[in-house]
């Protein structure tokens, strides 16, 4: 692994897959479950995989998996354009964020314009908003008793969980439901929802 520099020149792309790029902050679990679901597809690659985090699992995953993997800082993600040069020079077609936890950037949202989805683990708008992400959103969810929950795939726009929703799961809240059985409700939700939603937006079914 090596921080993001100056980007390799153009590739050529020999064939008419969608390259896809992942972004990540943590473990990885959906990473995982995206390069598994995309692994021999014809339709979409896993092109890369890029986390804040140099020692982040995501990174693991993607190098077992012989996909690139890259860390980068706040000075390559905000005050630069390191990260948009970067999926550039891999031709980038969308922006998949699998648990990442910055704010998306103007010039990232510009150059992607409706092409960067996100995975959030509540029924937006419920839950939504800076500082709403992993348990902080379940924890709410219990403390409110909400009956209901589930996850949301949307587009990312400027605000954080604010863009168009794509597709909603759900699942319910039993009287007895602790945080860490709520959690594997929501990891299951996305396992079987975020790779073939990502597959028909892209293919547009």
């Amino acid at each position: 692994m090596r921080p993001i520099s100056r980007p390799k020149a153009m590739k050529t792309t020999e064939n008419n897959k969608k390259r896809i790029a992942l972004f990540a902050s943590g473990s990885g679990s959906n990473v995982f479950n995206i390069i598994n679901y995309f692994e021999g597809s014809e339709i979409v690659e896993v092109t890369i995989v890029l986390s804040n985090k140099k020692n982040a699992g995501a990174l693991v995953h993607a190098e077992k998996a012989n996909i690139k993997a890259l860390p980068f800082n706040r000075h390559d993600f905000f005050e630069s354009n390191n990260v948009l040069r970067l999926l550039k020079s891999e031709q980038i077609d969308y922006i998949i964020l699998a648990g990442f936890l910055w704010k998306i950037p103007e010039n990232l949202i510009s150059n992607f314009e409706n092409k960067i989805l996100n995975i959030h683990p509540s029924l937006l708008p419920k839950y939504g908003g800076k500082g709403m992400f992993g348990r902080h959103v379940h924890e709410s969810v219990l403390a409110n008793k909400e009956k209901e929950t589930g996850i949301t795939i949307h587009l990312v726009n400027e605000k954080y969980d604010d863009g168009k929703i794509i597709k909603q799961a759900t699942c319910s809240i039993d009287e007895s439901e602790t945080l860490l059985s709520l959690q594997e409700k929501i990891s299951k939700l996305e396992k079987e929802n975020f790779p073939i939603t990502i597959e028909q937006f892209i293919t547009k079914k």
